[in-house]
């Protein structure tokens, strides 16, 4: 089996990769590929494919498996991206109890006010880039109050997360990541000396397990970065990407403006549709794994293309149709695969959720006019196979 250039599919492949992925799916579940920066790897496109190697425990989160040099992870500590059981359940057992539904739900008041102000700053001008102005200052401001870090602080962490997410410059990702896990251990430790608050990395400093276990320095500041890094950048495009569906769909619109007890079904659809995360974080094979007619061999490097499964016909049908009403969980009972599945699922799927709602909500109750700007151009979108989202989105009302 040759292997597939994405490069050869040129800029079409960054703006409207479905098409693709669909061809792919027809040739089969599993190909092995080059990225256009000359990267190789195995990517899963079927949905129960993907669905079965996301939760595979044949698939490891640790490069060194494949004989990779360690990333980021050296630079920031272990964290739950790169780590397999026991180190990835000991360090998810230690935060998971913050991330729960229920509390998470008491932060939808604070979410409320933010987007009330963010609203009222941003209404009286007519027009605003949405993503500037709402999708970004809302989940950085919610998960820079969720950390404890300074008001401040905020702009300096968006040029972080951005360059790490989708750098602009060949060492703009290691930069990012050392400038910010710097930050990272002086927030820390300001917190260590300081009186007990409520924020979320003093409470895990205080945290404590049934044996005694307890985060070490270097673990808490690898779990901030994922926090601010996962859980930011993800909010932020799940966000413009509902917007922008929604505004592309004026019947869909129309439907959830007269009935909002669609919209959790609109934000599950925007998830499976046009989700903010196109292809899985990395996972390497410890021995040959068959998916379908394909064996992986060892030591191979494998994704999962999130975007591609969740539109693959033989789980979804007519899967290229945007429709809120669409039961996610139809058929054999499997829903989308936008925050993962298995043991890596995403913890703050439910902040992610509850943001989409609030904001979704209140956006739409307040501007009834609400389109996209004629005039603004095509869109600017975000570049590589990771995050799914455009820079800016024009908006008028």
């Amino acid at each position: 089996m040759a292997v597939i250039e994405l490069k050869e599919y040129g800029p079409d492949f960054n703006v409207d990769p479905y098409p693709y992925y669909a061809k792919l799916r027809e040739a089969g579940p599993v190909h092995e590929v080059r990225s256009a920066q000359g990267e190789r790897f195995w990517l899963v496109v079927g949905y129960e494919e993907g669905r079965a190697a996301l939760a595979d425990p044949r698939l490891s989160k640790s490069p060194s498996v494949a004989g990779h040099p360690a990333g980021d992870e050296v630079i920031m500590g272990p964290h739950v991206l790169t780590l397999d059981p026991p180190d990835h359940t000991r360090l998810r057992k230690l935060v998971a109890p913050e991330f729960t539904a229920r509390r998470v739900e008491h932060l939808r008041s604070r979410i409320q006010r933010i987007t009330d102000e963010l609203l009222d700053a941003m209404l009286p001008a007519g027009s605003a880039d949405l993503v500037d102005e709402l999708a970004f200052p809302l989940p950085i401001i919610v998960i820079s109050e969720l950390l404890g870090v300074p008001h401040e602080d905020r702009d300096t962490f968006r040029a972080w997360t951005n360059e790490i997410v989708a750098p602009t410059r060949p060492t703009g990702a290691r930069d990012g990541t050392i400038e910010l896990c710097a930050y990272l251990d002086e927030l820390i430790e300001d917190k260590r000396v300081a009186p007990p608050a409520d924020d979320l990395l003093s409470t895990l400093l205080r945290t404590r397990a049934e044996d005694g276990d307890r985060l070490s320095a270097a673990e808490l500041r690898a779990w901030a970065y994922v926090l601010l890094i996962a859980g930011h950048e993800t909010t932020v495009n799940l966000i413009s990407n509902a917007v922008r569906t929604l505004l592309a769909h004026p019947g869909q619109l129309a439907a959830l403006r007269a009935d909002f007890t669609l919209l959790d079904g609109a934000i599950e659809e925007t998830l499976r549709f046009e989700g903010p995360v196109e292809t899985s974080t990395l996972r390497f094979t410890r021995e040959p794994v068959p998916y379908g007619d394909t064996v992986i061999p060892a030591r191979e490097t494998v994704l999962v293309g999130l975007a591609s499964a969740d539109r693959d016909p033989a789980r979804f049908p007519d899967p290229d149709t945007f429709d809120i009403r669409r039961s996610t969980t139809e058929g054999r009972g499997h829903g989308h695969l936008a925050f993962g599945h298995g043991i890596h699922f995403c913890l703050g799927a439910p902040l992610a959720r509850l943001e989409a709602r609030v904001v979704l909500r209140t956006l739409l109750e307040r501007c009834p006019e609400l389109a996209l700007d004629p005039a603004a151009g095509p869109y600017d979108w975000l570049p590589g196979l990771l995050i799914r989202g455009v820079r800016r989105l024009p908006v008028r009302w």
